[in-house]
């Protein structure tokens, strides 16, 4: 019976994994570059209009603003402020018989992603390394001394890290979603990820704030921040949160 370290999923992770060992003579695959859009040009065309009679009129600003911004200043977020980017995120919404229901979708609802924070400027809490209890609603404090800068030199070196007041660290705790899904479950578990970004950027955008999502760090020296195997729960995404001027 297979287990978990010989699915194919998990050998790609362990595989497409970066460390400082190897950075320095890593070689991506030649792979010529395709067109950036596809067209069929026998199609018959539909200009489509833009001049929307929607009744939205603030959703549609923060997807027309929502960009990747790299340059924080040190003024602080509300812990109010942090809830809500939380609840954004992956807030509870509703609930059926086992089932707690998110804000963001989650193939089975099985919600294989882990929320950790890196905070630095928070009001009302420490610096430190933080756990999400989606559950509960709730913050569980894992390390009272900064790790920012530890995880901007684990995210190659990106400083716009550690000024950051906040940022946001995934994992994927395999099994969860692979007892269902095998192999398969890998795609579900990186989707999750992407969902809980999305919402976590616009969520930020409406706040009048700014974030970067990051997907380049050296998988085991971010695992090992955050106290994690790698085997049964690795990293799989992060996001820097802020204020920037203008």
């Amino acid at each position: 019976m297979p287990t978990l370290k010989t699915t194919k999923a998990y050998q790609y992770m362990k595989h497409s994994n970066l460390n400082r060992g190897d950075i320095a003579t890593f070689r991506r695959a030649t792979i010529t570059p395709g067109t950036p859009y596809k067209k069929f040009p026998d199609a018959d065309r539909y200009t489509l209009p833009t001049d929307w009679s929607i009744d939205e009129p603030l959703f549609v600003p923060l997807l027309q603003n929502r960009r990747s911004k790299r340059q924080f200043n040190d003024h602080s977020i509300t812990l109010e402020t942090l809830g809500f980017l939380l609840w954004a995120a992956q807030g509870v919404t509703a609930s059926a018989g086992k089932y707690l229901f998110r804000t963001a979708p989650s193939a089975g609802a099985l919600y294989p992603v882990e929320t950790y924070l890196a905070i630095e400027n928070i009001e009302g809490l420490g610096r430190g390394l933080y756990h999400f209890d989606p559950e509960l609603f709730e913050l569980e404090q894992l390390r009272r001394e900064s790790v920012a800068q530890d995880l901007a030199m684990a995210a190659l070196n990106q400083q716009f890290i550690q000024q950051a007041a906040v940022t946001f660290v995934w994992t994927s705790v395999f099994r969860r979603n692979m007892s269902k899904y095998g192999d398969r479950g890998l795609r579900y578990m990186l989707m999750d990820a992407g969902h809980i970004c999305q919402n976590l950027l616009l969520a930020a955008e409406a706040q009048h704030l700014c974030g970067c999502p990051v997907g380049a760090f050296f998988d085991d020296e971010v695992n090992g921040i955050l106290d994690i195997d790698g085997q049964e729960e690795t990293v799989v995404y992060m996001a820097a949160i802020g204020s920037a001027d203008g």
